[in-house]
């Protein structure tokens, strides 16, 4: 089986300009169950029943066993919304195997909250802990490190007042809001961004007669949100929609990883999305989304992308996410993320900073293999790893570091791919590439010979999976539950599989730094 680099281009080509349309996301089971839930009604949600009942794992909870952190919001959730199903065909057998699940299942959360806990984790799982038990007379002694936490903070969340559209605290608003007029949908029609939160907000307005323009905007969002999912299902929904800003930044990254983003074949898209973000940036930075608060991820990426086309905007809008020598993704947030810091750091580099604060701890985060896998947006290390390698090289032409490549090379599983979990996966892969480049073009001859074979090997791999004008399905990206960004992934992908087709080709847009 071939892959052509120009139907990868093609392909490429294609995604880029569809990144207009607020975004593609995968499915939820986590969004989809709790709309389901606040809705209240089994009759005209038959295709979400049997979705969500078709998604349980034979151990009765929901979410890849490879990743259990991330498995406790989807199956309280599920589990929620299948009680309220009655007598729908499978549904009594499933909430019984999700009892038994959430019983007996280990309890990551028992002593202490994980650094990479997923969104609102402290919010939205002692709610549905509380629903269930409310519900059902549920007594299980579960997540109590969540249930400890300082009550005032709760107790802040719980009282405060309308926020302003696009506050991050609505995106969980779902676990906290007690009444619509605390907040109202912004111009996509959202809340928070969140299908979850809105089709909470949603369910609390109707039930008290709030404007029936709202209700029509909220609904639209939450059909949108359901396209974007690409299912072909009523009422399946994503984790996070839209994602306006985040999509377009992650892929052009990507290409820049790959050494495609200043290929002829891609300009044309590349600029298009360019000026896009160029005109969004402000001195505030930027979000995931136009409607929703800017963060230091989104802002640094989209920093890195401009500096990289020649618009040169210096780095002044990360300054407000600077607190001491750590960058925060939110201001407020509980723990600071390893890959938000990366990114601020590769801006800053990029803006002729040294930023020698931020690359000190960003080398400080790395595990005794000497990479990187304490990330909280993302449950591969091979994300953090690729992303860390590119900005801890760039401006620095002599840096190299052995120990991330002989971690890379012995992880390289024996069927050529890379990954976190039980199998190797494409998008993983493909990150584990996007190091091995940076890192060739810095070390002797025998240890490029290795990588270069590592290269053969995962190419044989890519290939045998390769299938064209395909959509990824695995989830790694880290929401309230794990969830697949598909066009962001799918960039990835690409741009892994073209890099391996032309590795030692020397092309002339390989090397951009």
């Amino acid at each position: 089986m071939t892959a052509p680099s120009d139907q990868i281009l093609s392909e490429l080509r294609h995604l880029l300009s569809k990144m207009s349309d607020g975004g593609c996301v995968g499915p939820s089971v986590y969004d989809t169950a709790r709309a389901l839930h606040f809705s209240g009604v089994v009759a005209g949600n038959h295709e979400a029943c049997d979705w969500l009942i078709a998604q349980q794992q034979p151990d009765g909870g929901w979410g890849s066993s490879d990743f259990p952190l991330f498995r406790h919001a989807p199956t309280w959730a599920a589990f929620l919304a299948l009680q309220r199903a009655g007598s729908f065909p499978g549904a009594a057998d499933a909430v019984q195997a999700a009892e038994q699940f959430l019983r007996h299942q280990p309890d990551p959360y028992e002593h202490a909250v994980p650094e990479d806990a997923p969104i609102g984790a402290e919010l939205i799982l002692p709610q549905l802990l509380g629903e269930a038990t409310r519900s059902k007379g549920l007594n299980l002694p579960r997540h109590r490190a969540l249930v400890r936490l300082p009550q005032s903070r709760l107790a802040k969340v719980h009282t405060l007042a309308a926020l302003p559209s696009g506050h991050p605290l609505l995106h969980s608003w779902e676990a906290w809001g007690s009444s619509p007029a605390m907040a109202s949908p912004d111009e996509h029609g959202s809340i928070g961004i969140s299908p979850a939160a809105t089709a909470a907000w949603r369910a609390q307005a109707s039930a008290q007669a709030s404007s029936p323009e709202l209700l029509r905007r909220a609904d639209a969002y939450l059909h949108a949100a359901s396209l974007a999912t690409a299912s072909g299902l009523d009422n399946i929904l994503p984790n996070v929609w839209p994602i306006d800003i985040f999509e377009p930044c992650w892929s052009l990254f990507s290409l820049h990883l790959g050494g495609l983003l200043a290929h002829p074949a891609l300009a044309q898209a590349v600029r298009r999305i360019v000026a896009r973000l160029e005109a969004c940036m402000s001195t505030n930075g930027l979000g995931p989304a136009s409607h929703f608060a800017a963060d230091a991820d989104d802002t640094a990426v989209a920093l890195c992308v401009l500096n990289l086309v020649g618009r040169v905007p210096g780095a002044h809008a990360l300054r407000q996410f600077k607190i001491g020598e750590v960058f925060v993704t939110f201001p407020g947030e509980r723990n600071a993320s390893v890959s938000t810091n990366i990114h601020a750091l590769h801006a800053l580099r990029l803006a002729g900073q040294t930023a020698a604060a931020t690359s000190a701890f960003v080398d400080a985060n790395r595990n005794p293999q000497g990479v990187w896998d304490n990330e909280k947006w993302h449950a591969s290390w091979l994300y953090p790893t690729s992303h860390a390698v590119a900005a801890l090289a760039q401006g620095a032409p002599k840096w190299r570091d052995e120990r991330v490549l002989v971690a890379l090379l012995k992880a390289q599983r024996d069927d050529g791919g890379w990954g976190a979990g039980s199998g190797s996966t494409f998008e993983e892969t493909a990150y584990a590439l996007f190091a091995l480049r940076v890192l060739d073009e810095r070390e002797t001859p025998t240890a490029r010979a290795r990588a270069g074979q590592a290269v053969a090997r995962a190419l044989e791999w890519m290939l045998a999976h390769y299938v064209a004008n395909t959509s990824p399905y695995t989830a790694l990206w880290i929401g309230k539950e794990l969830y697949c960004p598909t066009r962001v992934v799918r960039v990835a992908e690409l741009v892994g599989l073209w890099l391996a087709l032309s590795w030692g080709s020397k092309p002339e847009h390989r090397n951009e730094d």
